[in-house]
């Protein structure tokens, strides 16, 4: 016999977390199923371990750019020790998100969640019946069409490692690859990444990308592009990464080959056609309440629904507020035109909000660009910031922000000040008054409007 429930959440990442804790407070009953352990990607194997070791890192960079300009000695990255650190803030995430799910009265199963009916979940040996069901399973790695694939390793076996080999190869030049490799190359690590296309890091600015890409090899991090990897093979050495560059074919060798060429929607092994949830390779069809365009008791959120937002954890936050409201109060909800930055947690790190030029062009945007190199401004140059650059479009018939792209270390907390003038539609000449704190990388706005 079915156990019954008001909501039945499927994932226990940001999604769903939020939405699960939100509907108990307002006193439905709630199963929360994960079969990873509970807290998600973010948490546990994404963007909260990998910036505590890229932190790590940045401090190691930022020794070696000012020796001899006020530090001396040499330090050197303790990989066993990083870990060992990083580990501090993950190990003991599922069990306090259980236990904190248990004080606030939500039923956890840990197995594999599978769709028996359309209000019915199997998990393990047990079956629960939902009056409304949320799926928030985010996302995995996509599945390439390379022989000896199955010898690929994952963004989660790299957090894993406990000791670093002396060879990575990356398959895909996507932000997990760029992030993992600059944070390998400095721990002393021999890097490469294979891309299939002319340009990495797709859906950033090129001028931008170029820079990185540029300082990447300066760094020493060998970085082929229009590789087309057609062939994982193990040897008694480690493995050749066997790929086509033109008519040419390479092989490259590697102790630890990781796929970084991208993630799609983890719903293949949900059964969702015995719940009549129609989904395509972009996720789960929803529409703007994020409810399931063809059942309309199930809802998604986060990388999982087939939604505009980006695949990142804030958003995955905001569409769990949404489908909250929804459920709680009926659908009422969508999120509207939701600013959101981006950035790539590289040395320098890679920020992006608003248009790019293409897409202002073909809005048919009068656009002001203003491009700028950064290392002679006194918030690079203190730091001896080999590169840093910036591009802001700003449409001239309106005076505002449309886009803003940042290329140096301070990128990460910079863009979300672009963000907020774009969000809230705030004139460039509104910006040019703001009294910043000086001096301070935000105070550097004012001169690139």
């Amino acid at each position: 016999m079915a156990k019954e429930y008001d909501l039945i959440v499927i994932g226990s990442g940001t999604a769903g977390s939020v939405t699960a804790g939100k509907c108990r407070e307002a006193g439905w009953s709630v199963a929360m199923i994960d079969e990873l352990p509970f807290g998600g990607t973010c948490a546990l194997r994404g963007c909260d371990p990998k910036k505590v070791m890229v932190g790590v890192t940045e401090y190691l960079d930022g020794m070696e750019r000012l020796k001899g300009f006020g530090l001396a000695g040499d330090t050197r990255i303790s990989w066993r020790d990083l870990m060992q650190f990083k580990r501090t803030f993950t190990e003991d995430v599922p069990e306090r998100r259980v236990k904190r799910f248990h004080e606030r009265g939500i039923d956890t199963y840990h197995g594999h969640a599978a769709f028996i009916a359309e209000d019915k979940v199997q998990v393990n040996d047990e079956t629960l019946q939902g009056k409304k069901i949320l799926i928030a399973t985010g996302a995995s790695p996509a599945r390439l069409p390379i022989e000896g694939s199955k010898y690929f390793a994952y963004s989660d076996d790299f957090l894993e490692l406990d000791d670093l080999p002396a060879n990575i190869l990356f398959v895909g030049g996507g932000y997990i690859s760029f992030e993992f490799a600059h944070i390998a190359r400095r721990a002393g690590a021999d890097v490469r990444i294979l891309h299939r296309g002319d340009q990495p890091l797709d859906g950033f600015d090129s001028d931008l990308v170029s820079r990185l890409a540029d300082y990447s090899r300066d760094l020493g991090i060998d970085l082929q592009l229009g590789t087309d990897v057609k062939e994982i093979q193990q040897t008694a050495a480690g493995y050749n990464v066997i790929g086509q560059q033109g008519n040419e074919t390479k092989a490259f060798k590697a102790d630890l080959v990781i796929h970084g060429a991208g993630r799609t929607p983890n719903i293949s092994s949900l059964n969702l056609e015995q719940a009549n949830v129609n989904a395509s390779r972009k996720g789960i069809e929803v529409n703007e309440f994020l409810q399931s365009t063809s059942n309309p008791n199930v809802y998604a959120a986060g990388d999982v629904a087939a939604t505009q937002g980006k695949p990142l954890t804030p958003v995955a936050g905001m569409e769990s507020h949404i489908v909250c409201s929804n459920l709680l109060k009926g659908n009422h909800r969508t999120a509207g035109d939701q600013v959101m930055p981006t950035s790539v947690f590289t040395l320098p790190k890679m920020a992006s909000v608003g248009l790019s030029e293409t897409e202002a062009d073909e809005k048919g945007i009068d656009c002001k660009v203003n491009a700028m190199e950064l290392t002679d401004w006194f918030t690079y140059k203190r730091t001896r910031q080999p590169v840093a650059y910036a591009k802001i479009l700003i449409d001239q018939e309106k005076d505002r922000i449309v886009g803003a792209h940042l290329l140096g270390h301070e990128a990460d907390e910079l863009i979300n000040h672009f963000a907020t003038a774009i969000q809230f539609d705030i004139p460039t000449g509104d910006l040019k008054r703001m009294l910043f704190a000086y001096p301070t990388a935000a105070s550097d706005i004012t001169y690139m409007l």
